[in-house]
């Protein structure tokens, strides 16, 4: 863990980054002799690990299990395995794929990267699986046409339909680039233009070539200086190099993860979900990058410094009177 957390092999305060450090050995804690309180702390301290009474003993079993497990594992899997309650393993879960988290500045295309892949998808459950209330809301709002008060036939005001953008499941953008092999997600308020063009603006470089589908909310790419082709799914899903079904191969593993293994995400909480299936996603083995289960998960626990979710942030419950 020391070479994990400090790459250099010295250990470091995480309040003043002093190295004049003396390890207790009965405390199994270090001691800092810097002007600041607390002068002790162990390795967790300044990790996705802190404030945790869960010793690294499960901790890292923990983390190799979600890293490498290619349809993610089950909370309740967790719990029998290392010994602790469900919900227990749940909040490990999520402080785990918070380090899975790796944000990168650098865009994708350009000359250095190949063409890129845009598309979204929808996430949420089958209507007759859902709650009594919610199934029959979701029902008066799939009825184009309603009854008002005098019996008279008028168009109904709450109208979605049962699939893409007017439903009422959860919408996620993803971007593929086709050279590196890299997919980046993130879960949007709406599909509409500004907020699809402000995503691919921010993490794709001007002058790439994108490939789409044929949805009209991608048609400002090239008044953007982007080399923009789509592909009409109605006819046709190939044309040449012109597809989108790297990106779609993403989103079948992703719902397949979902659906096999979660099987109930809420909304707030879909985006960690889409965090770690791009993790596992960008860190496969391919023949160019022969990395296996102990590389992946060396990477995801150098990733644990500097980040830190509590169990209030987790819940939204941050502010309120703990009881």
């Amino acid at each position: 863990m020391v070479f994990m957390r400090w790459p250099d092999g010295v250990p470091r305060c995480p309040y003043c980054n002093a190295t004049k450090l003396t390890w207790l050995a009965k405390d199994q804690r270090y001691r800092c002799y810097g002007d600041h309180k607390p002068q002790k702390f162990s390795l967790k301290v300044g990790t996705v690990f802190e404030d945790s009474p869960i010793g690294l003993d499960k901790w890292l079993p923990a983390a190799w299990l979600i890293c490498n497990c290619k349809n993610g594992i089950s909370s309740y899997e967790i719990a029998r395995s290392l010994g602790v309650t469900q919900k227990t393993a749940w909040f490990m879960m999520h402080r785990i794929r918070l380090a899975m988290v790796t944000k990168s500045f650098v865009k994708m295309g350009g000359s250095d990267g190949g063409p890129v892949e845009v598309d979204e998808t929808y996430v949420g459950g089958k209507p007759a699986n859902r709650h009594l209330s919610i199934r029959k809301a979701s029902a008066e709002r799939a009825e184009r046409f309603i009854r008002d008060e005098n019996g008279k036939q008028i168009r109904n005001p709450n109208y979605k339909s049962k699939a893409g953008r007017g439903t009422d499941k959860i919408p996620v953008f993803g971007i593929l680039d086709r050279e590196t092999r890299k997919v980046r997600t993130q879960v949007i308020p709406e599909v509409k233009r500004e907020t699809l063009m402000n995503a691919i603006l921010d993490n794709v470089k001007r002058g790439s070539t994108i490939y789409s589908d044929g949805l009209r909310d991608y048609m400002p790419l090239r008044s953007l200086d982007f080399v923009h082709e789509t592909v009409n799914h109605v006819n046709e899903y190939v044309r040449g190099e012109v597809h989108t079904n790297g990106i779609e191969s993403f989103w079948s593993l992703f719902k397949r993860t979902l659906s096999g293994t979660y099987v109930a995400v809420e909304p707030f909480h879909l985006h960690r979900y889409a965090d770690e299936q791009a993790f596992r996603f960008n860190n496969r083995a391919t023949k160019d990058n022969p990395i296996d289960d102990a590389d992946r998960f060396m990477l995801a626990i150098s990733q644990i410094s500097g980040k830190r979710l509590t169990y209030a942030e987790l819940t939204g419950k941050v502010g309120e009177a703990q009881v």
